[in-house]
C-alpha cells in the first residue's frame, strides 16, 4: 500500500510539472498588444512567428540623437551629474514629462554623425507610449540670473564684439562684451552688461558713439 501511495504522489508532481508547461509568464509588467496566434495555431520553441508582444509602460526610456559634436560635453556633464532630460508631447507642450539620461550608445551612426541616447522616465501617469513621438530637451547645465540678449544686437568689429547701450539721455555707448554662449536667436553676456540695461537691435550700422537715437515702439496688429 505505501508503494501504491508513493506512485499516486509521484503522479501527481509529474501532472503539476506537466500542467506548468501550459503557462508562460513574461518577463517584465507591460501591456500586451494584439493577438499574433489563436486556438488551434501550432505553437513551436523558437518560432519565427511571436505569440504576442508586450511593451513596458512604466518606467519607460525614450530614444533619441544628438550630433557627435556635442558627445564631448555630454560625456563631460554626464560625469559630474546625472543630467535631466525632459519629453514634451507635442498635444500639451506645457506639461513635459521630466525624466534622467541613462544611455550613451557605444558608437557614433558613421551614416549621420550622431550618436544614440535614452532618456529613462517613471512615466506613472502613462502620458509616453511606445513609438509615439515627443521633442526632448536635454539640460547639461543651468546658468541662473545670466544677462540675455538678442542675438542680432551683437556686432563685430576689429576689436571683438560690441553692442550699443541705450542710456537714459537716449543718446548710444559703444560697449565690448563677451558672449559666452548663443542659441538661436538669443546670447549670453557674460561681460559687459548689466541688467535691465537696453541694447540697439536694429540699424547699427548707422550709429556710433554718443549718436542720439529715438526708441521706436512695436505697433500693435
Amino acid at each position: 500500500l505505501e508503494a501504491a501511495v508513493d506512485a499516486d504522489r509521484a503522479a501527481v508532481e509529474t501532472a503539476k510539472v506537466q500542467l506548468s508547461y501550459c503557462y508562460m509568464y513574461s518577463p517584465m509588467d507591460g501591456r500586451v498588444g494584439s493577438l499574433l496566434v489563436y486556438e488551434g495555431n501550432l505553437v513551436r520553441l523558437n518560432d519565427p512567428t511571436a505569440m504576442i508582444t508586450i511593451n513596458q509602460i512604466n518606467p519607460i526610456n525614450v530614444s533619441f540623437s544628438l550630433p557627435e559634436q556635442n558627445l564631448p560635453e555630454i560625456k563631460k556633464r554626464m560625469a559630474a551629474t546625472v543630467l535631466k532630460v525632459q519629453a514634451i508631447i507635442p498635444e500639451s507642450e506645457d506639461r513635459p514629462e521630466e525624466g534622467n539620461l541613462t544611455f550613451i550608445d557605444n558608437a557614433v551612426d558613421r551614416t549621420t554623425g550622431t550618436i544614440r541616447l535614452k532618456g529613462g522616465f517613471v512615466n506613472s501617469n502613462r502620458r509616453l507610449w511606445p513609438g509615439q513621438f515627443v521633442r526632448i530637451v536635454l539640460t547639461l547645465s543651468s546658468q541662473p540670473d545670466a544677462i540675455v540678449i538678442p542675438s542680432q544686437a551683437i556686432q563685430t568689429g576689429q576689436d571683438g564684439e560690441h553692442v550699443f547701450v541705450l542710456k537714459s539721455d537716449s543718446v548710444v555707448e559703444l560697449r565690448p562684451v563677451v558672449v559666452s554662449r548663443t542659441l538661436g536667436t538669443e546670447s549670453i553676456v557674460e561681460k559687459g552688461l548689466a541688467p535691465g540695461e537696453k541694447v540697439v537691435t536694429d540699424g547699427q550700422f548707422l550709429l556710433g558713439p554718443g549718436t542720439k537715437v529715438q526708441v521706436k515702439k512695436e505697433v500693435q496688429s
